[in-house]
């Protein structure tokens, strides 16, 4: 009885024994849940600091940059912080979304922000198995935690966090709108941020043009974008797409077959940077920069606060053709180097290099000057260095990289020295823009921007020679109704002292040093006459010159109102001048030149529209006899190189004339322009419904070649002209007119010399094509 006794009693400790550890264990397991729910309870009140707010989640606040939009669709540039332009759902490629799915959360569509058997399998084998951190969680971490902390309790509280507002995003977005999001907000690195940026910077296309081993690559990034950098890891970075598409083929998403041959592949990235000194349109892209702080300041947000274009993701629609400047760069390009090599081999005898006809004294106060204003100058100077200390410096050899035609070099140079070898380089100017519209095609501010920042089509201001003469005959038609083959002596002339505001007797002389005879307007104005512009000038007056030019956009402040500007002393921007061409191929109305054509918000809320400001300058008779007279300058005159074939041979086109022979049979009505000493090179040519203007020179007025023969216009800026309209002409989208100027209805003026009675001179005769042209 007794050990019976002893058995039952045994059984009821153990019983009891096994209920207490059962009761432990229940009361361990309901501790550990209620302190889980009491965790995510006090870390969603902000105990363990504060979550977003639904406004937040609502707006999750990212920096989005603000993009410059050419008229054919194209970005051509970018203003940013953070260089994220956001794409739609619809944007994505199939295949991209589903190498994301494979690799980072492919039970994405069957959780609500965590996923369970993930957790559980990253907890029972400590991450070894991999995460389960999910796309709503990444995407959480990447809006609202922030950068992975080290202390493990902080690390545990930041978890905690991404669950929570990981199932806030799920329930307030569609699971197509995390993922957009998702791929929108990732750092790809190289100023590439979201899969828009990252698709071009890496591959130069959009992300719907992205093919399955792109994305791959791209997917791959997300694991650790500074370990799988394609730039510099390129190695890993193959052997990562290559895991994400082993990952698609795992689930399906590919075949077997297109693993194996997909992995075979290189990465074939193709670099394509978007800092602000890369790219096509640099120099517009700076423009702009300036005209939209302008506009902000101008236009402020309903709350009063200004527009931030590096981080409100504007987009800015402009009248930019992105073919055509792209052409317009090209031909710059082209044209420039070959230029420099013959002005360096000129100036190999030359002890006052790059400078020609000035004293040293001069040339010291050019380098002195020029020391000044450079960035060195003024950081020492903001420093508190003395004048004294900053002048030594720049006798100091220092490492610097310097631009040449070949690529950067590395060198060690003083910095004075570093001044010098870039005033050795000419710079170059492009504008080109519809004349019926004042939509700006195409616009190239200088030869490179990192080196030479200031822009030379809006900003700066050079003499433009005889390229003015057009304006004073069109004055002198438009007075008087005179014909192209109206003919006026070709002997010296002079107008007194004291007459339109002369200080002394002006008696301009031909730069041929030809006199005699009769000769018509056409031929005048073709070989770029000055004794006959000088008797037109007389005739019509200065003023009324001003007043014309003035009312086609050229700013005449600054302009004396003296006979001299007949031959182009007045200092004028390109952008000016290709304004006032513009109004003879617009049958004499004026266009204000446009660029920006309308600024949308990031909602495609529309900021801005632009509106055409125009003005009837001229009748349609007198911008037609204008442009008349000016198709005799590519017909027979300094121009006429871009018709004809016959000095293939010759040294000086072999050399610099790039392109030639170009042999153009279209209308083109054009003049080109020399300045004094050959200091400027300019060319402005027209067809019916494009204008374009060229000009180039050095930074100072005496930086030029030694002789007319490679210093005027028609060799200087001219064929830089001829590459772009035949790059134009190439691509037949761009649908630049071959055809005639359109004549107007009713016409009083003869334009045909050939009917033309007593006519005494033959201005229909070739004009030898070395023409020197002041």
């Amino acid at each position: 009885m007794a050990k019976q006794a002893n058995k039952r009693s045994g059984k009821k400790k153990e019983q009891g024994s096994v209920r207490k550890h059962i009761k432990t264990f229940w009361i361990i397991i309901g501790s550990g849940v209620f302190l889980i729910f009491l965790l995510f309870l006090l870390a969603s009140w902000g105990a363990f600091g504060k979550l977003p707010d639904e406004t937040s989640l609502e707006n999750p606040e990212k920096d989005l940059a603000t993009q410059i939009i050419s008229e054919d669709g194209e970005v051509i540039g970018k203003f940013f912080k953070e260089n994220r332009t956001p794409v739609q759902y619809e944007d994505l490629p199939e295949h991209l979304v589903n190498a994301l799915l494979a690799t980072e959360d492919v039970r994405f569509y069957d959780h609500a922000g965590i996923d369970g058997r993930g957790t559980v399998r990253a907890f029972a084998f400590l991450g070894t198995r991999g995460g389960a951190s999910t796309i709503s969680q990444q995407l959480a971490t990447q809006f609202f935690t922030g950068a992975r902390a080290r202390n493990k309790f902080q690390r545990g509280i930041q978890k905690v966090k991404e669950w929570i507002i990981a199932t806030r995003l799920e329930r307030r977005y569609t699971k197509e709108e995390i993922i957009t999001m998702y791929f929108n907000v990732y750092d790809f690195l190289n100023l590439a941020i979201g899969i828009e940026s990252a698709s071009n910077i890496y591959f130069d296309k959009a992300p719907q043009d992205l093919n399955i081993e792109e994305s791959a690559m791209l997917v791959g990034m997300f694991k650790n974008a500074s370990l799988y950098n394609p730039r510099r890891n390129p190695e890993g970075v193959m052997n990562r797409r290559n895991v994400v598409l082993r990952q698609m083929a795992k689930y399906d998403y590919i075949t077997e077959k297109q693993k194996d041959s997909l992995q075979q592949l290189p990465l074939n990235v193709k670099f394509t940077p978007q800092d602000h000194d890369e790219g096509i349109g640099t120099y517009v892209r700076e423009y702009i920069r300036g005209y939209m702080k302008t506009w902000a300041k101008e236009n402020p947000k309903p709350d009063g606060s200004l527009y931030d274009i590096n981080s409100d993701g504007l987009k800015i629609y402009t009248t930019i053709n992105a073919n055509m400047q792209k052409y317009a760069e090209e031909a710059v390009d082209a044209h420039m180097p070959r230029l420099q090599k013959e002005f360096d081999k000129q100036n190999q005898k030359n002890k006052t290099s790059p400078f020609r006809d000035i004293t040293k004294e001069e040339i010291d106060q050019i380098m002195n000057s020029a020391m000044r204003r450079t960035d060195r100058w003024r950081e020492m100077k903001g420093k508190g260095i003395s004048e004294k200390d900053i002048i030594e410096s720049f006798s100091k050899k220092t490492q610097m990289k310097i631009f040449s035609w070949g690529g950067d070099i590395d060198t060690l140079m003083t910095p004075m020295d570093s001044i010098r070898y870039y005033k050795n380089f000419f710079r170059a100017s492009l504008l080109s823009m519809t004349p019926q519209t004042g939509e700006i095609k195409a616009w190239v501010g200088g030869i490179n921007y990192k080196h030479f920042k200031y822009d030379m089509v809006e900003t700066g201001r050079r003499q433009i020679g005889s390229t003015f003469k057009p304006f004073v005959y069109a004055t002198a038609i438009d007075q008087m109704h005179m014909s192209p083959c109206d003919t006026l002596p070709n002997t010296p002339w002079t107008i007194p002292a004291g007459k339109h505001g002369n200080m002394k007797d002006w008696s301009p002389k031909n730069s041929d040093g030809q006199y005699g005879g009769m000769m018509s307007l056409r031929g005048a104005l073709a070989s770029s006459v000055n004794t006959i512009t000088a008797r037109l000038i007389d005739r019509v007056g200065p003023r009324p010159v001003l007043d014309l030019v003035e009312k086609m956009g050229v700013d005449t402040e600054e302009v004396l109102e003296v006979p001299s500007i007949a031959l182009g002393t007045p200092d004028i921007t390109l952008y000016e001048m290709v304004g006032a061409y513009s109004t003879f191929a617009n049958e004499g109305v004026y266009v204000k030149p446009i660029l920006v054509q309308r600024i949308e918000d990031k909602n495609g809320t529309i900021l801005y529209q632009n509106i055409p400001e125009t003005k009837d300058v001229i009748s349609k008779e007198t911008a037609y006899v204008t442009v008349s007279l000016m198709e005799g300058v590519t017909q027979g005159g300094s121009g006429s190189r871009l018709r004809h074939a016959y000095a293939k041979e010759r040294s000086d086109y072999k050399s610099i004339i790039t392109g030639y022979p170009y042999e153009f049979n279209n209308p083109i009505a054009g003049k080109t322009g020399t300045t004094q000493n050959n200091s400027d090179g300019w060319f402005m040519g027209m067809v019916p419904n494009l204008a374009t203007g060229v000009w180039v020179g050095g930074e100072d007025r005496a930086t030029h070649f030694g002789s007319t023969r490679y210093g005027q216009g028609a060799a200087m800026a001219l064929p830089i002209w001829g590459v772009f309209m035949k790059k134009c002409y190439e691509d037949e989208t761009l649908d630049v007119s071959k055809g005639s100027f359109k004549k107007p209805e009713k016409i009083s003026i003869e334009t045909d010399c050939k009917a033309y009675k007593n006519q005494n001179e033959g201005d229909t005769d070739e004009i030898p094509d070395d023409e020197i042209d002041f």
